[in-house]
């Protein structure tokens, strides 16, 4: 069958974005599907949910290690066979799980989706802004960015929700399917795509002498970790704090995934012309969110308010990273989006990491005011700029 070709405008030019969306989808609903199912797979695997919680780390850190040296040697393969060999390998790491009955067995499982993991987001949002319909790149890098936001936070509730159904191992199945579908899809709707502006090692220099992307990767390292320093054992924050039933959490991780949407919604209306208000708001909320956590958590109601603000200023967080990402690094744009999911998965992991330590030291209780005084520390900086130079972006221009 023949490659599809490029469309201009219309539905059809629509598809690739589709495709591209869906799988960015599934990408991130698999990273942060452990999150909800730690006390699961604890329980089956004999370990203790803290040690489980390694899953996430060990994960994360492959990505953080391996998301620049594969992205500089896949840089000049064509991305439609690229993509769809990543699909093929992220769907059958899944299937394997259903064989994996010891913790190290599922660590080999999860770091093989990890090494896909590395490649595709690097790729990810620079093809999303060359197959996008002619003159909407930014709408179309908005709705695969929408994709990948929605997936980190959707991607908890909806594997909880899959777990408790089909069990642990039959949700990372399911996600193996999901992948399988998505693959078809992005095979008859992508276009042949070249290698294009990817950059290689030689634009480290130029991109670490721009304070802007400096700024970006600090941030980012920082918010993560407060933010998954808690996230990661939000279930068991519930369970052991809340004293609600491992069913009902996936009622608060529903509400903070669907506010996740709003975020998002929001976020996009304000960041490009105000990317100042866009990153200090949400920054605010989210360490009032994640300093409340404790507080709230015997309180459901109150709670869930906390779930809904927490939930949007996350994604808008997000969303601001990104749009500062694209704006500053335009010339480098694979080797910019390596090393932000690099970072990124850094904070993740070591989150994960902080998180599962902390609960051992001091208690789940702990966990949320961790989390909010690294947080905070980034909204105290970005303020001080903002006060100081006008504009909460390091070295930015235009006051925002």
């Amino acid at each position: 069958m023949s490659v599809p070709q490029r469309h201009k405008f219309g539905f059809k030019a629509w598809l690739p974005t589709i495709g591209l969306a869906f799988a960015a989808f599934v990408f991130n609903t698999s990273e942060f599907l452990p999150v909800g199912l730690l006390p699961n797979i604890a329980e089956s695997l004999h370990e203790t949910t803290s040690q489980t919680g390694l899953i996430i780390t060990v994960y994360a850190w492959v990505v953080a290690l391996m998301s620049l040296p594969l992205t500089v040697m896949t840089a000049k393969l064509e991305r439609r066979k690229l993509l769809l060999a990543l699909l093929l390998l992220f769907a059958g790491s899944h299937f394997i799980v259903l064989w994996a009955d010891t913790f190290v067995k599922l660590m080999g499982a999860r770091i093989c989706v990890a090494f896909t993991h590395s490649i595709f987001w690097s790729i990810m949002t620079p093809l999303a802004a060359r197959t996008a319909p002619f003159g909407k790149q930014s709408l179309g890098l908005a709705a695969v960015m929408g994709g990948s936001i929605v997936a980190t936070v959707l991607g908890v509730p909806i594997g909880t929700r899959l777990g408790q159904e089909v069990g642990w191992q039959g949700a990372f199945f399911i996600v193996g399917i999901a992948a399988l579908i998505v693959l078809v899809l992005i095979y008859f709707v992508l276009p042949i795509c070249q290698s294009d502006r990817a950059g290689s090692l030689k634009s480290l220099p130029v991109l670490f002498r721009r304070p802007p992307i400096v700024q970006l990767y600090l941030l980012t390292v920082t918010v993560v970790l407060g933010q998954f320093t808690a996230y990661s054992f939000i279930a068991p924050i519930l369970m052991n704090i809340g004293g609600v039933s491992e069913s009902t959490t996936v009622v608060a991780l529903f509400v903070y995934g669907i506010s996740g949407i709003l975020g998002t919604v929001i976020g996009s209306k304000f960041v490009d012309k105000h990317t100042s208000w866009a990153l200090v708001i949400p920054l605010f909320i989210v360490t009032c969110s994640l300093a409340s956590i404790t507080m709230l958590a015997p309180h459901w109601n109150a709670f869930l308010v906390m779930a809904v603000f927490w939930g949007a200023s996350t994604t808008a967080v997000i969303l601001a990273f990104q749009t500062i990402l694209l704006r500053y690094a335009k010339d480098a744009a694979d080797v910019a989006t390596a090393l932000f999911s690099g970072i990124f998965n850094i904070g993740i992991g070591g989150g994960a990491f902080l998180g599962s330590h902390l609960s051992v030291a001091f208690g789940f209780s702990s966990l949320g005011y961790a989390g909010a005084a690294l947080v905070g520390i980034c909204l105290l900086g970005c303020l001080i700029l903002w006060i100081t130079k006008g504009n909460a972006i390091l070295g930015a221009q235009e006051k925002v």
